[in-house]
């Protein structure tokens, strides 16, 4: 586990206390400061923090705030620890690492309420370059939120307000007197990290740390000191003067996403992201923090910081690493595009390398931040095992995996030969199984989750006289599917099999029909052809469903009326669906 050994440690004097202050990275180049939250210390950051200094080059400050960790706590405790004497610590802690020039901002709960503080006061304009803030709201924000609700009360806005308030059922114990102080050094202090551990899926290593007891005991002060009286007396100018990027973890135990429901009113230059994640995403999402506050930083030094794609889907997808097999043409292609509008990093996968770089070229120029094209045979193996090595090397473990690559084959079962069968698995069911295998493998070998998709087909559960051996890769394609998907669950990795229906690609005009002769399969092919052109449902309603589909965790998605109609057959009309699969197709 990757902990803070070799940073430079320094003592920064401010307000009657002594902060402990660490640096990792080379001071000349931007300086990013990371704020804690409760009840943790600097080192909830360490695997983000090592990141951001060692990858991506920056000079990476965290500290400890006063009354945790290895910073010392101010005396009397209460009133020690407002947000006016927070904000005096930090401007002391950036003016002794970055005197000449402004810093950029990131804060995780508690770390991110009091930088909205920082960022909203007048005494640090010219200080704050840039904000990231996750699972923690501006307390001023959070004040009139609940005033909008209270004075004009809707059904919804009620709901919204009684549904925050569950969430805060923690706030209120640690308003009561002594209680939380004796369960942070008795029972719940010993207990936490497996807590953590189980409920949050924090890995276990160098965090929490040894201080953890005194540090939530001391920090139990933050919320006395503050909450009551700035919920109830909002500031009014609380606007963000520096760029913000707000990170929302989609499974937060303890925030709403509605709470930011008016992030643009008081943040004008703002960037929204979202996790499918919990609420410790420093500990369990690293990765992808430090690339978003790398691509955020780099923005606003160049003078870029709302910069993106206009795809509705860049909160979710801007900047994950995207692979597609069968990226070439069809579904694969729009699928890649439609990624590429949503802001992600794009690795075009096809057996025709022109079609791959094609498709990776109009990427880039529809919004991919980056793209690559990459030739392989999915049904091969070992370039299957050197192109996954490779794109670790090179571009990352991928996010989100989609194994469309697959071949169409027509004929009854006596005229398929084994050869036929052997061609048709390798394509459709092996294809699948090297891409899992591999690139799910590095997904799970990481632990910060994923996303597999799958492209099955509703000939996968619809059965036909005409498609034996078709069928019967893409329903084990569905099976795998579901069966990856329960295995995966619990590393938070989601898997989704798509089934298209009749889609308007060129599988069509190149699958092979058995027991014709050469003539007799090129009229076959130009005829299915022109039947789905006369369908004609575009590859890009697809790719939609595929990025909903990841987006809500989907286990199985019908996409077409046909293939939505037949599962429901297949479920409640099975013998119907029987009768129709005795049916000769007329081609």
């Amino acid at each position: 586990m990757t902990t803070l050994k070799g940073a430079r440690e320094r003592r920064v004097r401010t307000g009657g206390v002594e902060l402990c202050v660490a640096e990792l990275g080379d001071p000349a180049q931007p300086t990013v400061v990371l704020v804690h939250g409760y009840p943790d210390s600097k080192e909830v950051w360490s695997e983000v923090a090592v990141r951001l200094a060692d990858h991506y080059g920056l000079h990476v400050v965290l500290y400890d705030i006063r009354g945790h960790g290895r910073s010392t706590a101010p005396k009397p405790l209460r009133g020690g620890f407002t947000l006016a004497k927070l904000t005096d610590d930090f401007l002391a802690v950036v003016d002794a690492v970055s005197p000449d020039r402004p810093v950029h901002l990131v804060g995780h709960d508690w770390g991110s309420v009091q930088s909205w503080e920082f960022v909203t006061v007048k005494r640090t304009e010219g200080r704050i370059a840039s904000f990231t803030s996750m699972s923690g709201p501006s307390l001023d924000h959070f004040g009139h939120w609940i005033n909008a609700r209270v004075k004009r009360p809707t059904p919804r806005r009620l709901g919204q307000l009684l549904g925050q308030g569950a969430k805060s059922w923690y706030v209120y114990l640690l308003h009561t007197p002594a209680l939380p102080e004796l369960a942070w050094r008795g029972p719940l202090g010993k207990r936490w990290p497996k807590i953590l551990e189980r409920v949050e899926k924090v890995p276990g290593g160098d965090y929490p740390t040894s201080s953890l007891p005194t540090d939530a005991a001391n920090g139990a002060w933050l919320y006395r000191d503050n909450v009551r009286s700035r919920l109830l007396r909002p500031r009014p100018d609380a606007y963000a003067h520096a760029p913000v990027q707000l990170i929302t973890p989609l499974g937060d135990a303890f925030l709403s996403e509605k709470l930011y429901d008016e992030l643009e009113r008081w943040a004008p230059q703002s960037t929204r992201r979202t996790l499918p994640a919990k609420h410790w995403v420093p500990r369990t999402r690293p990765d992808q923090l430090a690339a978003w506050i790398d691509e955020f930083v780099t923005g606003v030094e160049g003078g870029r910081p709302e910069a993106k794609p206009s795809g509705r889907h860049f909160e979710r997808f801007g900047g994950r690493l995207v692979l597609v097999t069968g990226a070439g043409s069809g579904i694969g292609r729009a699928t890649a595009f439609a990624f590429a509008e949503a802001g992600a990093r794009v690795v075009a996968v096809d057996r025709d390398a022109e079609s791959a770089a094609r498709t990776a070229e109009l990427s880039r120029l529809l919004g991919a931040p980056k793209a690559w094209a990459e030739t392989v045979d999915v049904s091969d193996e070992q370039a299957m095992e050197k192109l996954a090595e490779k794109v670790a090397d090179e571009y990352g473990v991928v996010d989100v995996l989609v194994n469309n690559a697959g071949i169409g084959l027509s004929g009854s079962f006596f005229t398929t030969t084994p050869d036929d069968w052997r061609k048709v698995l390798d394509v459709n069911l092996w294809g699948v199984i090297h891409g899992c295998r591999l690139f799910g493998g590095q997904m799970a070998e990481r632990g910060q989750g994923g996303h597999i998709v799958n492209i099955a087909s509703a000939a996968a559960y619809q059965p036909s006289k005409a498609l034996p051996a078709y069928s019967t890769s893409k329903a084990a394609v569905l099976m795998l599917s579901e069966c990856l998907r329960a295995e995966l669950a619990g590393q938070d990795i989601g898997v989704t099999a798509i089934c298209p229906g009749f889609v308007n690609t060129n599988i069509t005009s190149t699958a092979r029909f058995t027991g014709v002769d050469a003539q007799e399969e090129r009229r076959r092919q130009k005829r299915t052809a022109r039947l789905y052109g006369m369908r004609n449902y575009p590859p890009e309603k697809v790719a939609e469903a595929i990025l909903r589909a990841v987006t809500r965790n989907e286990a199985l998605v019908p996409v077409t009326p046909e293939a939505r109609g037949a599962h429901l057959m297949s479920r409640f009309m099975p013998g119907a669906l029987r009768a129709i699969a005795r049916v000769e197709p007329r081609l």
